[in-house]
C-alpha cells in the first residue's frame, strides 16, 4: 500500500484475568528477541507505526483434590482475596526510529563508495539516465532497468536475476539509488515518518521524518538494500510541509516553478496518493513523466490538473532530492570511503527551495495555520509580468517562457494522444489481472476496508486510483477545450490561432486523432474486441476497476452481443451493477471508511460515490451553437484538498 495514503493503527490489548476453584496467577510475557537487519526489518510496519508480539497471558491453578485419607465434609471456604491487576507492560518502540546504518555486505554485488558526494556532473548524468528511460518503450520498472535501449550506460552491470520492482513511491527512491550504487555514491533515506500535530485532521498537518537510514561503507548487499528500501518507503514519506520540522530533515524539498528546478528527476507528489518522476521539458513548456503502479508497470504522461493542488502541509507540488554529503568517513588504500554519517543540506542553503508553488507569488500573507479549514491559502495569486494566472496556467508559461501563447489546435492533439496512451497502459493492467485468473476467483463478501488503498491482489490488479486519474483526464481534455474556445472569444492575448473557425478546426483534429486510436482487448471467448476512442469515452464510466469481473466489463461492455462471451453470474453482474456510483467518482477518498457489502452499496440512501458521472464529451461540445459560448468563461478551478 505505498502508493497511497496508510492510516496507521495500534491495536489494543486486553489481558485476561479468570478465577477457578483457587486463585489464577496472572503471568506475562513478551518476546522481543534481537535479530540481523534483514529479520527485524521484514517484521514491523513502515511509516513511524508500531509492530509488536502479542502478550502472552497464562494462568496456574493448584486444585485441592481429595485423597483416601481426606475428609468427606466440606473444607471451609475462605473469602479470596482482591486480585492486584498489573499494569499493560509498554508498548515496544518502533525499531526504525533514529538514525540507522547499513550492514556491511559481503560479495560481488557490495555497494561500494568512493566519493562523498554527488558532483553537477553527476546531477546531469542522472537526469540522461531518467530521460532515457523516459524516452524508450519500456512498460515495466525492470524491463526500463534491464533494457539496453532504455539503460545503455548500466544494464550490462546488473546482479544477474535480480527483479527490479517498484510501484509510484518506491520508483522515485529506486532510480535515486540504483544511480548512486551504480556509480558508487552515498546514500541516505527516511526509514520512517509519524504524523504531526496541527489543526483539523491529522492528516492534514502532514508527516515528520522520524527515522533515517545511511549508506555508508563498507556498502551493503545491492540485492537487500533495494528490496528493504522497497519495504520502507511509502508516499507518506513524500507527505511532508514545505518548512519540515522533526527530528531528521526529509529527503526532498519544494522548489521553485523554474525550468532550472522542474527538469528529469524531479518528483511531482499528488497527495491523492501518487508520485511521478519528471523526464523531460518541452520547450512549449509541458512536463513529461513517468510514473509505476502497484503491478510493477510503468506508464507514461503529461503533467495537467489530475494533480491534485493541497493543503500546504500536506507537501504536494514539485520536489527535488536534497543533496547529501558523507562527512568523517575514512579512506582505504583501495580507495574506498568506509564508516561515517550522511549529512542532509537545510533548506536554508538551497538556491532554489521555495513555497510559492502553495502560496503563489503574492507570498504567505493570506495564510493562518489557525484557519486551515477556511482554505485561506488558496487566496494566494500567481502572477507573471502583472498577469493573474491560473496555477497550471503559471507553471505552463512559467516554464514555457513568458511570451507562451496556447496553439488551441496543437493543445488538442496533444491531450488526445496523451489519452490514447493511457488506455494502452491500461489494456496492460487489465489483462495482466485476466492474465492472473482473476476474474474466475469469487467475488468477495466486502470490498476493501479502501478501495484506493489497500493491499494484497487487490491493489496489484484493481483499478480504481488508475481510472480515477484516467476519467480525471478526459474531464480535463473537454474543459480545457471549452477553455480554449472561450480565451478565443475573448480575444485573449495568450492564444495563437490564425484560422477563421476555431470550432471547426478543434473538431477536425479531435476526430483525426480519436479516429487512429484504438485499443483491443480479447474477450472471454478469445475473441479480440476493438474499441475506438471515442468509444471509450462513451463507456468511460462503466468501465470496471473491480478485478473480480470479466473483461467485457473491464471494458465497460453493455450491449448483449459484447457481453455474450462473459462468464460472471448473476452475483457478480449485482455487484457490478452496484459499483456504478464508485465508477461515477472522481476523487480518490483514501481516507474514506469502505469495505461494503453488496446490501450496502444496493443502498441509495447511504453516501458511496457520486450520482452522476461529469461531462466529458468533447464532440458535443464542440458541436453547440458559438452563440452560447462565454466570451469571458473563467477558468474551472482545480480540485483542492
Amino acid at each position: 500500500m505505498r502508493c497511497s495514503w496508510a492510516r496507521v493503527s495500534v491495536p489494543t490489548r486486553r489481558l485476561r484475568a479468570g478465577f477457578d476453584i483457587v486463585i489464577a496467577l496472572l503471568a506475562l510475557a513478551i518476546a522481543a528477541p534481537a535479530s540481523a537487519e534483514s529479520d527485524w526489518l521484514a517484521g514491523h510496519l513502515r511509516s513511524g507505526s508500531v509492530a509488536a508480539t502479542e502478550p502472552k497471558t497464562g494462568r496456574t491453578a493448584t486444585n485441592s483434590r481429595h485423597t483416601e485419607n481426606s475428609p468427606t465434609t466440606p473444607r471451609e471456604v475462605k473469602p479470596r482475596p482482591p486480585v492486584q491487576k498489573k499494569a499493560a507492560p509498554p508498548k515496544p518502540s518502533n525499531p526504525l526510529i533514529g538514525q540507522h546504518y547499513s550492514t556491511p555486505g559481503k560479495g560481488p554485488w557490495q555497494w561500494r563508495i568512493q566519493r562523498a558526494a554527488w558532483s553537477e556532473e553527476d546531477e546531469r548524468a542522472f537526469e540522461d539516465f531518467l530521460h532515457q528511460i523516459g524516452e524508450s518503450d519500456c512498460g515495466t520498472v525492470h524491463q526500463c532497468l534491464t533494457d539496453p535501449r532504455a539503460n545503455p550506460r548500466y544494464y550490462a552491470n546488473n546482479p544477474p536475476d535480480l527483479q527490479f520492482v517498484a510501484d509510484c513511491a518506491d520508483l522515485p527512491y529506486l532510480l535515486r539509488a540504483y544511480f548512486a550504487w551504480m556509480n558508487e555514491l552515498p546514500f541516505s533515506h527516511s526509514a520512517a515518518v509519524a504524523q504531526r500535530t496541527g489543526p483539523g485532521s491529522a492528516r492534514a498537518a502532514g508527516n515528520q521524518i522520524i527515522g533515517r537510514m545511511d549508506i555508508v561503507g563498507p556498502g551493503p548487499d545491492v540485492p537487500q538494500a533495494l528490496r528493504r528500501l522497497r519495504r520502507l518507503v511509502s508516499t507518506e514519506h513524500f507527505r511532508v510541509p514545505p518548512t519540515a520540522s522533526g527530528p531528521f530533515l526529509p529527503d526532498h524539498y519544494p522548489v521553485r516553478i523554474t525550468r532550472e528546478s522542474i527538469r528529469p528527476g524531479t518528483m511531482i507528489f499528488d497527495p491523492d496518493g501518487h508520485v511521478a518522476v519528471v523526464t523531460k521539458v518541452t520547450p512549449e513548456g509541458r512536463i513529461h513523466y513517468i510514473d509505476a503502479h502497484p503491478d510493477n508497470t510503468l506508464s507514461r504522461g503529461v503533467y495537467g490538473r489530475s494533480f491534485t493542488r493541497a493543503l500546504p502541509e500536506m507537501g504536494a507540488g514539485f520536489k527535488r532530492w536534497r543533496p547529501q554529503l558523507l562527512i568523517g568517513a575514512t579512506a582505504t588504500q583501495g580507495g574506498q570511503l568506509v564508516g561515517g554519517t550522511i549529512s542532509l543540506t537545510p533548506d536554508s542553503e538551497l538556491a532554489d527551495w521555495s513555497d510559492e508553488q502553495y502560496y503563489g507569488t503574492s507570498g504567505r500573507q493570506y495564510y493562518d495555520l489557525a484557519k486551515t479549514r477556511e482554505r485561506p491559502w488558496s487566496m494566494g495569486t500567481f502572477s507573471i509580468n502583472g498577469e493573474t494566472l491560473d496555477y497550471y496556467d503559471f507553471v505552463r508559461v512559467r516554464l514555457a517562457g513568458s511570451s507562451f501563447k496556447y496553439a488551441p489546435v496543437d493543445e488538442t492533439r496533444s491531450m488526445v494522444r496523451a489519452l490514447c496512451q493511457d488506455l494502452q497502459y491500461r489494456a496492460v493492467a487489465v489483462d495482466a489481472a485476466v492474465g492472473a485468473g482473476m476474474d474466475q476467483r469469487p467475488q468477495p463478501a466486502r470490498l476493501p476496508n479502501n478501495i484506493y488503498a489497500t493491499k494484497g491482489d487487490w491493489e496489484i490488479y484493481a483499478t480504481p486510483s488508475r481510472d480515477a486519474r484516467l476519467k480525471t483526464a478526459f474531464e480535463e481534455l473537454r474543459d480545457e477545450v471549452e477553455r480554449l474556445l472561450a480565451l478565443h472569444g475573448a480575444g485573449s492575448p495568450r492564444l495563437s490561432y490564425d484560422g477563421d473557425d476555431l470550432r471547426r478546426d478543434l473538431s477536425a483534429v479531435y476526430r483525426s486523432e480519436t479516429d487512429a486510436c484504438t485499443i483491443t482487448y480479447v474477450k472471454s471467448n478469445g475473441q479480440p474486441q476493438p474499441l475506438g476512442f471515442e468509444e471509450v469515452r462513451r463507456r468511460l464510466f462503466q468501465l470496471s476497476f473491480d478485478p473480480y469481473h470479466c473483461i467485457e466489463r473491464r471494458w465497460g461492455a453493455h450491449e448483449a452481443e459484447e457481453l455474450k462471451s462473459c462468464r460472471d453470474g448473476a452475483e457478480k453482474r449485482a455487484w457490478y451493477e452496484a459499483e456504478e456510483r464508485l465508477r461515477y467518482q472522481l476523487v480518490r477518498t483514501y481516507g474514506e471508511k469502505m469495505g461494503w457489502t453488496l446490501a450496502e452499496l444496493q443502498r441509495r440512501d447511504l453516501d458511496i460515490g457520486m450520482d452522476e458521472p461529469p461531462d466529458v464529451d468533447v464532440l458535443k461540445l464542440l458541436e453547440r451553437p458559438a452563440t452560447t459560448e462565454v466570451a469571458a468563461k473563467p477558468t474551472k478551478p482545480a480540485r483542492r484538498r
